[in-house]
């Protein structure tokens, strides 16, 4: 399967791609289609309404980061605090699969992101130019 192995790195830019896509799509809708009434609902949930702003735009701008491979795990760092707190806040009391709002997509999101903070964005990303450690050392 050593055909499988050369391909890694285009797994890694397909990941990199669906959860940024995704992130970018839910972030624009915040950023541009409501920022301050999404401030306004991260506060009725008992955070700081300024939380809400951090939020919108960390799904928004580490979408693109994501996107594009730069400072990839920072950005995927952000990205997956940002759903563990909607897993947290918002979807866990409907239960991982239900039709109101379930907890297993952020939860399949969160996972992508979580794995993007420990392998990078692979060699096809701008962080690969930049020497490959996407924001954080690579090394141990």
């Amino acid at each position: 399967m050593r055909f499988l192995d050369r391909l890694q790195p285009l797994a890694l830019m397909v990941l990199r791609l669906g959860l940024g896509i995704i992130m970018v799509a839910h972030g624009h809708s915040k950023v541009f289609g409501g920022l301050h009434h999404h401030a306004q609902f991260v506060s009725s949930l008992g955070m700081p309404g300024w939380l809400g702003y951090v939020s919108a735009f960390t799904e928004f701008l580490g979408g693109i980061l994501i996107i594009v491979g730069f400072l990839t795990r920072p950005a995927a760092l952000a990205v997956c605090i940002d759903l563990l707190v909607a897993i947290a806040k918002v979807h866990w009391k409907n239960g991982l699969m239900s039709n109101h709002g379930g907890y297993e997509f952020p939860l399949a999101l969160a996972v992508i992101a979580f794995a993007l903070i420990f392998y990078g964005a692979g060699p096809i990303a701008i962080d690969h130019i930049f020497g490959g450690r996407g924001g954080f050392s690579s090394k141990v």
